[in-house]
């Protein structure tokens, strides 16, 4: 679009510059002829006052028509002198061949010589038809004579030279008539129209419309403009170059070869205007608009060249581009088609040396790389619902089996009873006693059930008041004392030498310190179970103490025992719901594997925390249990009145629920 608009600029320039050139042209050529019909005038009239002539010696006259014919200005075919009484050629540069009649009534009222002294020469035209035949060349240089170009004869008298002595004021009848025929030379602007030249050939119309020159057409001089084919615009030209206007015009037909032509045209007066009114000549400068139009050419040719050149760099830039941006892509698929054979290393490639494909391969690298976490996340999750699952498994495996063995001793014991199979009152007591502890046991399995599933559900609650820790200890000692003695193990008890009194749920921390030890029992066959209890100091930061006087104090109760031990890798699983460090179903000790779990939560819950450490298989175990202690004062000073005289009710979530 663009080589399309440079084009149609450059044509409308170009025909712009011809349209102005040929009317200028125009111009010239009719100022040319004007002056070149004026110089014959002149030359005319001088060689008619010459005393050679007017001797009417045939021999001088010759010499002399000779001579001015070759020393003329403007080329002129023919020189000659005709005695007027009796219509005789004295003397001619062309021969016997006469030009034209001469009317002598031109001269009988010839205006005043001293006025205007050139009105004495008569101009006239005269077309092809009158023109006797020839050879098409210039009688006298011999050169080839352009029949197209305007015809001219033009007449002055000569007087006899006793004659115009005796009466110079008495114009009457000359006696000779000098004549000259000329077709004004050949002028560059008549020569045959040369492409890229904005001159134009020459065009002379009369104002009747009559063609006098076609510098192009011959054929056509003589000829009205009625008769052309384009007669609309060439009247339409007379009319405007008569009223005085210079302008230019499209014609068709104007031409022998029938093509499109451009003129610019003027007006001229017509020198042979005499006495009856101003005529006028037409001059317009003509020429073919392919030829107006001829360094178009050399437009279209760069113009055409240029398209190629866009259409090769189009065509590489395509290959270019095609390729670079094909090898990314490839890359890229091959990336996305092979990733699940490559290694976890492998990154997306980023030298594509195109700004946007390396920003895709950045997003795409952050695409695996999430995608990689997410697998590596849902592997982990499909790991731990797997485990869970086999927890889960082990669970209902062990839970099962704790639960029958107590059912069992109950419905075993009852029907002995009631089947009197007793043999005293003592022993069907026993067997009584027998099912009430494993009523109890079973109760309490059923216990650990609903306090995890409380736990899960975030409902269990501790009742927080001041506890007295030895006296906990000593009631959870007094309850665990026969199974001790029954497995032969050694009970040491530490106590604190002061009073320690922490914020605990009694009811709750008998709970834990009755498993704990249990489990310290269950669990060690021989040697010793050491309880000891003892109080820590934690400061703040910078060692100091806290502002309002007390001391961040803790109780720490250690149960320790010589049993079985733990691995290390094992400690920390044991706090999970459901896990015990044998879970078969073939192990030597019973359980369900929610104690430690219940306990770290109420521990927790409590304000406290729980720790198990073992050195390993066979080593033996120990767990600490550390709680707040309550605040100490100096003897003499009044205990704030801080609301722990009443319970404080703590839920999972660590808020106090609305009292219902």
């Amino acid at each position: 679009m663009g080589e399309y608009v440079t084009y149609r600029k450059a044509r409308s320039s170009l025909l712009e510059t011809a349209r102005q050139n040929l009317t200028e042209s125009a111009i010239r050529k009719g100022e040319s002829i004007e002056a070149s019909i004026q110089a014959l005038q002149a030359n005319l009239l001088t060689a008619s006052e010459t005393a050679v002539l007017k001797s009417g010696s045939p021999q001088e006259s010759q010499a002399f028509v000779e001579r001015l014919a070759e020393q003329l200005p403007t080329k002129v075919q023919c020189v000659q002198l005709r005695d007027l009484n009796n219509d005789r050629i004295i003397a001619s540069s062309c021969g016997d061949r006469p030009l034209g009649s001469i009317e002598t009534s031109w001269w009988s009222h010839s205006p005043d010589a001293s006025s205007n002294p050139i009105s004495k020469v008569r101009v006239t035209t005269f077309l092809p038809e009158e023109d006797p035949p020839n050879t098409g060349t210039d009688l006298i240089s011999g050169e080839p004579v352009n029949e197209g170009q305007l015809r001219l004869r033009l007449y002055a008298p000569v007087y006899a030279s006793d004659r115009y002595l005796y009466a110079p004021d008495t114009p009457g009848t000359p006696d000779y008539a000098l004549t000259i025929e000329s077709r004004l030379g050949q002028r560059a602007s008549d020569r045959r129209f040369e492409p890229g030249s904005l001159t134009g050939y020459t065009v002379v119309i009369d104002q009747n419309g009559t063609i006098l020159e076609h510098a192009n057409d011959p054929d056509r001089v003589g000829r009205n403009i009625k008769q052309e084919k384009d007669a609309k615009r060439l009247e339409s030209i007379v009319r405007n170059a008569i009223s005085g206007r210079q302008d230019f015009l499209h014609l068709f037909g104007l031409d022998k070869a029938g093509v499109e032509l451009i003129c610019g045209y003027t007006a001229i007066t017509s020198p042979l205007s005499h006495g009856g009114g101003e005529q006028k000549w037409i001059i317009l400068a003509v020429t073919p608009l392919d030829s107006a139009l001829a360094g178009l050419k050399q437009i279209q040719q760069v113009l055409f060249t240029l398209i190629l050149g866009l259409l090769a760099a189009n065509l590489l830039a395509t290959l270019y581009l095609t390729r670079d941006l094909a090898l990314p892509i490839e890359k890229l698929q091959d990336y996305a088609l092979n990733i699940q054979c490559r290694s976890t290393s492998d990154r997306v490639p980023h030298n594509l040396r195109i700004r946007e494909f390396n920003r895709l391969a950045e997003a795409l690298d952050v695409m695996v790389d999430r995608l990689k976490a997410w697998a590596e996340e849902l592997e982990s999750a499909w790991k731990e619902a797997k485990a869970a699952n086999q927890l889960k498994n082990e669970f209902l495996a062990t839970i099962s089996h704790e639960l029958r063995t107590p059912l069992n001793a109950i419905i075993g014991c009852i029907r002995l009873v009631r089947d009197d199979c007793c043999d005293d009152r003592d022993e069907e007591i026993e067997f009584l006693q027998r099912a009430d502890d494993a009523a109890i046991h079973l109760l309490n399995i059923i216990n650990d059930i609903l306090d995890i599933s409380k736990i899960e559900a975030g409902t269990l609650s501790v009742l927080i008041e001041p506890v007295d820790v030895n006296k906990i200890i000593q009631e959870v000692i007094d309850i665990q004392e026969e199974p001790i003695q029954q497995k032969g193990l050694k009970l040491t008890v530490t106590e604190s030498t002061e009073p320690l009194t922490i914020e605990a749920d009694p009811a709750k921390l008998k709970q834990v310190l009755i498993n704990l030890i249990g489990n310290a029992i269950k669990f060690t066959d021989t040697g010793t179970i050491s309880i000891s209890t003892r109080k820590e100091t934690a400061q703040t930061h910078n060692g100091d103490d806290l502002a309002d006087g007390s001391k961040s104090s803790r109780v720490v109760i250690s149960i320790q025992d010589t049993g079985i031990g733990i691995a290390p890798d094992q400690q920390q699983k044991l706090f999970q719901p459901f896990v015990m460090v044998d879970g078969t179903k073939t192990r030597k000790h019973g359980g369900t594997g929610l104690g430690l779990a219940i306990s770290r939560n109420l521990i927790e819950l409590m304000g406290g925390a729980i720790a198990l450490s073992s050195p390993g298989i066979g080593q033996g175990t120990t767990v600490e249990i550390s709680l707040p202690l309550l605040d100490i004062w100096s003897e003499g000073e009044d205990r704030p009145q801080d609301g722990l005289d009443s319970p404080e009710l703590r839920t999972m979530s660590g808020v106090r629920p609305e009292e219902s």
